[in-house]
């Protein structure tokens, strides 16, 4: 209960933080969007899976082309190689829907940002679980149940365990382990782990 009620105040000091430093970090990036002729709203909305399976809307910085879902459907149906990477790991190495500035926001994970928006208003946590698409929720099979004891987060187990190489099942074990281990050690480790894969800039395609 304590562990809980601290969590929670902790998000809420890192979203209003986090909701400060977004104001100034979007106009920056929206004349940065606009020099690389991309006038499109840097924002992305997404429903995903959160909690109890209650679904909710997740805020991201666009990093891909404005029709991306459709997009991979026609990727998918032209090359076999690519939905076979897909199917596996819910996500490609070297995805061509990601424009140039989403290459930039990626390596640095400033596309997540955002979501400070979703953990001030309880929807998410600063470390749990990624939060997963709504498509996904037959796939995650037996591990959805224990995953969607706790709401989603901008970082978690897969985030720091070198997540190109963990395929969706692989994450799907890892993740429905968050649970029962999570505490202050927990987090606190997660979080240290994240800063150092941030600076290194050691991302995947998500």
């Amino acid at each position: 209960m304590v562990y809980k009620f601290f969590k929670r105040l902790f998000d809420i000091i890192f979203g209003l933080i986090g909701l400060l430093f977004l104001i100034p970090l979007t106009i920056v990036l929206k004349i940065a969007y606009v020099c690389t002729g991309d006038w499109h709203s840097i924002f992305y909305i997404q429903p995903r899976i959160g909690k109890d399976g209650k679904v909710f809307k997740l805020f991201k910085y666009r990093s891909m082309v404005l029709d991306a879902e459709s997009k991979l459907e026609q990727l998918m149906k032209e090359d076999e190689k690519i939905r076979e990477e897909y199917q596996k790991n819910k996500k490609l190495i070297d995805d061509p829907r990601i424009t140039t500035m989403g290459k930039v926001i990626r390596r640095f994970s400033i596309d997540e940002l955002p979501q400070f928006i979703n953990i001030l208003f309880g929807k998410m946590s600063l470390v749990v679980n990624r939060p997963y698409l709504v498509s996904e929720k037959k796939e995650m099979g037996k591990f959805y149940d224990d995953i969607i004891k706790t709401k989603p987060g901008i970082t978690g187990l897969w985030q720091v365990s070198g997540h190109n190489d963990v395929s969706f099942k692989g994450r799907l074990e890892l993740e429905a382990t968050y649970p029962a281990i999570m505490s202050f050690g927990v987090d606190v480790r997660i979080i240290l782990k994240t800063f150092k894969a941030v600076i290194v800039g050691r991302r995947g395609n998500k």
